[in-house]
């Protein structure tokens, strides 16, 4: 099986609740974390949408848009190659999640509404779940959910559209080593600690465990 082929065994399916484009754009995201499209390799329009069973018109568009989030370079007359994201790529996106996301998360210590830690606790427990089964793109979706809900409660949406497209960004750097399942096991625990001292409104330990979670980033998913 050549190389393309073999990279597009097993994309997700596509439904029919959110426009094509859209659900393209995700399954491509998946491929990557998941790795399935590999850095450096081209992949067509065409073969892709053969693929998913659509038109080519909406992968290329979803390709085109991953292409501005820097995830993928057109190759003239060829299709678009996996962009490679290098240790510098990592440590530069972790920097700039250290500068936003860091201090955000830590003035919500002491300042969470009554109904947020319920609300957070479900959600953290959800990705110890998934952690515990090993399947990456599973947990990266409940700690995508856990870290949107707390973003939310900045009631900054700039804020928060920022940190979510930078934590994206860094996970795709998975694609080149998927995390083991004890790393995720670890990064789940932080959650629950993370949540325990907003509640607490301990901002020094929030900012700590903060700052734990995102070494995991720049280390153990590197």
């Amino acid at each position: 099986m050549d190389p393309v082929a073999d990279a597009l065994v097993g994309l997700p399916e596509l439904g029919g609740r959110d426009s094509l484009r859209g659900q393209v754009a995700e399954a491509l995201r998946n491929a990557l974390i998941g790795g399935k499209l590999r850095p450096g390799v081209v992949y067509s329009a065409p073969a892709l949408a053969e693929e998913f069973g659509v038109s080519a018109t909406p992968v290329r568009e979803a390709m085109i848009d991953l292409v501005r989030d820097g995830l993928f370079e057109a190759v003239r007359n060829r299709g678009f190659r996996v962009v490679p994201l290098s240790a510098r790529d990592l440590a530069e996106l972790t920097e700039l999640r250290e500068m936003v996301e860091v201090p955000a998360v830590a003035r919500l210590a002491g300042a969470l509404p009554d109904d947020a830690p319920p609300r957070l606790r479900a959600l953290a427990a959800e990705t110890a779940t998934e952690a515990g089964t090993g399947d990456l793109l599973r947990f990266l979706d409940a700690d995508s959910r856990f870290h949107a809900e707390l973003l939310a409660l900045t009631q900054n949406r700039t804020l928060a559209r920022t940190v979510l497209d930078l934590r994206s960004r860094s996970r795709m750097y998975g694609l080149v080593k998927p995390a083991a399942k004890d790393t995720m096991e670890t990064a789940a625990a932080e959650h629950a600690e993370l949540v325990d001292a907003l509640a607490d409104g301990d901002t020094a330990k929030a900012r700590e465990i903060m700052l734990r979670h995102l070494d995991h980033v720049r280390n153990a998913w590197s």
